[in-house]
């Protein structure tokens, strides 16, 4: 797992980077944009949303967010990227922290109507994220949802060929979903494929 100063070197070449995988439909990000896409329509069906975004990075969904009437919570662990974000986003509400240990005190005392992470949450084990997501359930509005895009599969097998397939560019240190175990603990869990690799997993 990269630590903050990872992310903080990678940060103004984090979008570049995504984009080039997406393009050309590989491992890890082929479907990035769609992913996103997904979110951001089925957040704009509310108008005025307060949403909550965890590992925003330099903030690609948040921003078109904001920029659409959204207010803007968030919790990221490098420095760097809240700077890159805030730029972006000079009213949102931003805070560093590292969500491997929970979000910070301020976050925990609000209330959301969507909780999102893009391509984040893979840094938690199974069962901190089954832990993690009910934790967050508790923060929403009524009504509210969880939106999670990332690389996430269908079943083991899935995730397996995914590996086998990428090989060398496989990260061995990301904790990737897959649907039909977390479902187990989790059985209002939804998931909406994307691409071969990722998809939108979203908990009420």
């Amino acid at each position: 797992m990269l630590d903050n100063k990872g992310f903080d070197l990678w940060a103004d070449g984090y979008d570049r980077t995504v984009g080039v995988s997406d393009e050309e439909n590989t491992y890890p990000f082929a479907g990035y944009k769609d992913v996103l896409g997904t979110m951001y329509r089925t957040i704009m069906e509310k108008p005025n949303a307060v949403v909550l975004d965890i590992g925003f990075g330099t903030g690609t969904l948040t921003t078109k967010l904001y920029e659409n009437g959204c207010t803007i919570y968030g919790q990221d662990f490098s420095a760097r990227m809240i700077e890159l974000a805030s730029e972006k986003m000079p009213g949102a509400h931003l805070y560093q922290g590292d969500f491997t240990h929970g979000l910070v005190k301020l976050l925990m005392k609000r209330r959301y109507d969507f909780i999102v992470a893009t391509y984040s949450l893979h840094h938690l084990t199974d069962e901190q994220k089954i832990s993690f997501l009910r934790d967050l359930r508790g923060l929403l509005n009524p009504g509210g949802q969880i939106l999670i895009g990332d690389v996430a599969f269908e079943t083991r097998t899935q995730l397996e060929k995914c590996q086998n397939d990428a090989y060398d560019e496989w990260d061995d240190e990301e904790i990737y979903f897959v649907v039909d175990e977390l479902k187990r603990e989790l059985p209002q869990l939804t998931f909406t494929k994307i691409s071969y690799c990722a998809g939108v997993l979203s908990l009420a």
